[in-house]
């Protein structure tokens, strides 16, 4: 373990400690129920950060037992000490005391599932080698006495060198008490004995830490035998001498011979596993569950690609159809209160800031959280219910023909409805390089927010005739999606082949049975992912939202104003009743038109004009585009600004100015070619400051959000561009 001397604690770990005793590190297999049994244990006294310099989130929480409170950390799932994804890599790293800024834990609340020693024990063996206080948490002990698995406790915990197991239910609560009174006592429990799995390993890692001089731990010189040198137990084998290094490489060839390490160990530690299994555990099966037999159906190829794909489609249509009406609810919510706020403050710019700037843009974060919470809740019970990790089972073939994993799928899907939770969804895979490219292929999906562009300008200009049994404008919207999931994958492929080439990782995946999802954890997890949400993506947001409507807004002209004035008062004179009404509205957006056109964003739209006309686009539609770079949905209100109908955007009135819109020439500037064009930009081009925040956020970078804003605004140019000459020119 670390040293004392090593261990660095930053302000801020101090600040989470205070008022702790001990820290315990939360240890287990993915899907062992280790954070139901978490949520379980902290409630909701946990806080959810990142570990430092990367993008796993890092879940503590306070137990509090009696007089005492321990610190609970909920590590990465993992299945063995020697680490494949980034996650794992954590989850070893606070383990071994190698992550900065970070202490190493007083003891190990270890999680193994009742229903599947096999593969929980392997890693047990590896954490009771490392010497550390321990107590093992065995969860799902009721799914396995319905299964008719009998485990003797006390054969268990000498296999395990001695140490404390209690069974628990997590869903229900049945043992925790125990459990928590184990926990609060751990930091002063007298750490397992040796389970002498290895003895050949463990005899040559002690010549290592003699020949060292002691600056190696036991535990440091058999992961070094193990793993090698690598960039992550560099904190412990940089300073090594030129004769320990020579010795490592002996004692590794010795030991392993020509064979992967890894493979040996596995070899060497699942005998020990089936040894144990024979003593501890007997099968009876009694019955088979409701439980054994979902589980065998839905593994069948067939009936589990149909069901994945039934599954798929009600969430698909959640997210949609459920979401629509509280939307819409958020939407008109916050018009209502920004025109109370704006007749309350009256005319001038601290109106506008307040009802257009902070009242919009908040209001444009808050419309996303119907989607967030449904998309959210329905992952969050795949997972809980273990369907998640079938779904990746199920789908890593197909997706590993275009360059990525089975867990893509689910941050795929998740994108058509928004970008953002879609890549938020990108956390459960575990290689980064599968991760990166599936971010990058997830803003092509047709999210929600392109659906009013397409329906404006198809409806517009694409006519309604019938093909065949289908109609034209549903078939363009369904080619349009196609080509977002086409332009996804090749994305993927591309990436996978060039800047994200490398070798395929394991895909290790245990395929739990299906079990009830607890309603506390669920809850837990989906408020807290909420949380996260509305603190990256709605703070960025928020700002954009607010410079527009400055760019937008200043400089006042000092001619508009008094002009509108002049002209109210004509009419007022000429008209009345709903007439006059009509022209005071009539007047308000030709100004509004003509104040945009003179402001700081209608110069930008005339001054980048010329970058834009080859693809046959003018000043408006230039500003327009501009204005929606961080968020499309004010795309709609911009033109019906720029084209003096009201920031409301009326579909009828917006669509005849569209097609009466000409150039100097009288020419038309919304012909077929260039409508194909601008759909094929909006198709690509990414639009959502939202979206860039969160790629910033889950890559750790900026690099990566630049070039995904850089690679899709081109291929959204040129697209159009290809579109707007072949067209014309046709």
């Amino acid at each position: 373990m670390t040293k004392p001397s090593e261990i660095r604690i930053s302000a801020n770990e101090i600040a989470v400690r205070r008022g702790t005793e001990s820290r315990v590190a939360v240890v287990g297999n993915p899907n062992s129920g280790k954070s139901t049994l978490f949520n379980r244990l902290t409630g909701l006294k946990q806080r959810i950060g990142n570990y430092p310099g990367v993008t796993v989130e890092r879940h503590v929480g306070t137990l509090s037992f009696e007089d005492k409170k321990t610190e609970l950390i909920d590590l990465p799932g993992t299945h063995s000490l020697s680490a494949h994804s980034l996650e794992e890599q954590i989850a070893v790293d606070v383990i071994l005391g190698r992550m900065s800024d970070t202490d190493s834990p007083d003891g190990i609340l270890a999680v193994l599932d009742a229903t599947n020693l096999y593969q929980g024990l392997y890693l047990m063996q590896q954490l009771v080698e490392l010497h550390v206080p321990m107590v093992v948490a065995l969860t799902m002990t009721d799914a396995a006495a319905q299964s008719g698995i009998d485990i003797d406790l006390d054969a268990l915990s000498a296999s395990l060198g001695g140490v404390q197991i209690c069974g628990v239910v997590a869903t229900t609560g049945a043992g925790l008490d125990k459990l928590r009174a184990a926990i609060s006592k751990l930091a002063e429990a007298t750490p397992p004995g040796s389970v002498g799995v290895w003895p050949e390993l463990t005899a040559s890692a002690g010549q290592l830490c003699s020949l060292s001089g002691d600056e190696l731990s036991l535990t440091e010189s058999k992961r070094l035998l193990i793993d090698g040198v690598t960039d992550r137990n560099q904190s412990f084998a940089s300073g090594l001498n030129t004769d320990v290094v020579a010795q490592l490489d002996v004692l590794r060839s010795e030991i392993f011979g020509d064979e992967p390490p890894v493979a040996v160990e596995a070899r060497v530690r699942y005998d020990w596993v089936r040894e144990t299994l024979a003593t501890v555990q007997q099968d009876v099966p009694k019955f088979r569950s409701w439980r054994t037999r979902v589980t065998a159906f839905v593994n069948q190829p067939v009936a589990g690609t149909v069901g994945l794909f039934i599954v798929m489609a009600v969430v698909f249509q959640a997210v949609f159809a459920w979401a629509t009406p509280i939307m819409d609810f958020i939407d008109g919510a916050a018009a209502s209160l920004g025109a109370r706020v704006g007749a309350a403050l009256g005319d001038g710019a601290l109106s506008s800031l307040v009802a257009d700037g902070i009242i919009a843009g908040v209001g444009s974060v808050i419309i996303f959280l119907p989607q967030i919470l449904i998309l959210f809740l329905f992952i969050i019970l795949l997972e809980d219910s273990g369907y998640l990790a079938r779904a990746a089972y199920l789908m890593d073939r197909t997706m590993r023909s275009v360059g990525l994993s089975g867990q893509s799928i689910i941050p795929m899907i998740s994108s058509f409805a928004c970008a953002v939770p879609g890549i938020m969804a990108t956390r459960v895979i575990p290689s980064r390089r599968d991760r990166i490219a599936t971010i990058m292929a997830a803003p092509f999906m047709t999210c929600s927010a392109r659906l009013p562009v397409y329906a404006l300008l198809i409806s517009a200009f694409v006519p309604a005739d019938s093909v065949g049994f289908m109609n034209l404008q549903g078939l363009v919207l369904f080619g349009l999606y196609m080509f977002g999931i086409v332009m996804g994958i090749l994305t993927a492929l591309l990436m996978r082949k060039t800047a994200l080439r490398g070798p395929k990782p394991p895909f290790a995946l245990m395929l739990p049975e299906f079990r009830r999802p607890n309603l506390q954890t669920v809850l837990i997890q989906l408020l807290g992912r909420v949380k996260v949400f509305l603190y990256r993506a709605g703070t960025v947001i928020f700002t954009v939202a607010v410079v527009v409507w400055a760019l937008a807004y200043y400089p006042r002209s000092e001619i508009i104003g008094p002009e509108v004035d002049k002209q109210r008062q004509t009419a007022a004179y000429a008209m009345s009743g709903t007439a006059l009404a009509a022209e005071y509205e009539r007047i308000e957006n030709v100004a509004a038109a003509a104040q945009l056109e003179q402001s700081w964003l209608g110069r930008a739209g005339k001054t980048v004009e010329p970058l834009f006309k080859p693809l046959g686009w003018d000043w408006r539609v230039s500003a327009a585009v501009i204005a929606g770079f961080p968020a499309r949905e004010v795309v709609i209100a911009v033109l019906g600004t720029v084209y003096a109908v009201g920031d409301e955007a009326d579909e009828g009135r917006l669509t005849g100015r569209l097609k009466a819109s000409t150039w100097a020439d009288g020419s038309p500037v919304f012909t077929l070619p260039m409508v194909i064009g601008l759909l094929i930009f909006y198709a690509c081009c990414l639009q959502c400051a939202a979206t860039l925040a969160v790629i910033r956020r889950e890559t750790n970078t900026w690099r990566w959000p630049v070039f995904a804003w850089v690679y899709m605004t081109a291929i959204g140019y040129f697209g159009a561009l290809l579109a707007f000459q072949l067209g014309s020119a046709l």
